[in-house]
């Protein structure tokens, strides 16, 4: 049975109705066209669905849409404001922190979250908090200078 379900996406309020127990990224992907973020694993094993819900880095694909009940979700589309990227899309730019792509949204949407809790984290605070994001192309540390940079140039934004 669907159930309405309301929330703000992108500073943008919508409501729809779907099935409550449908996982956020299906919403987001299927019915909304966001496609930046991306499906992985479906078990919140390789971030690459990460949005921020709250504030908070969530995993969509093991969040229920009816979680995201009144809340504030933001995505990889989210971030830019016009054609001015966000200072942490910018930063994985210029640093080059990305091969495939796939899992870069993913990337960039936990860094968001990581700096708006620390604005200027250390090496190791960023290996620890990134290590729920897997990249299977990289090395990561082009991906630990992009968050150092994004930091430095006011990434908490």
């Amino acid at each position: 049975m669907n159930q309405q379900i309301s929330f703000t996406l992108n500073g943008k309020p919508h409501s729809l109705a779907t099935d409550p127990d449908r996982p956020l990224i299906g919403v987001l992907r299927e019915d909304l066209g966001l496609h930046g973020t991306r499906f992985g694993c479906g078990e919140a094993q390789c971030a690459a669905c990460t949005v921020l819900v709250n504030g908070e880095r969530t995993y969509s694909c093991r969040m229920a849409v009816s979680e995201a009940d009144g809340q504030h979700i933001q995505t990889i589309e989210g971030l830019a404001t016009g054609e001015k990227l966000h200072p942490v899309q910018q930063a994985f730019l210029d640093e080059g922190a990305y091969q495939c792509g796939y899992c870069t949204s993913g990337m960039i949407m936990g860094a968001v979250a990581l700096l708006a809790d620390n604005p200027h984290p250390t090496d190791d605070q960023i290996i620890q908090f990134m290590n729920r994001h897997l990249c299977r192309c990289c090395g990561y540390v082009k991906i630990i200078a992009a968050i150092k940079r994004a930091a430095a140039t006011g990434g908490a934004q």
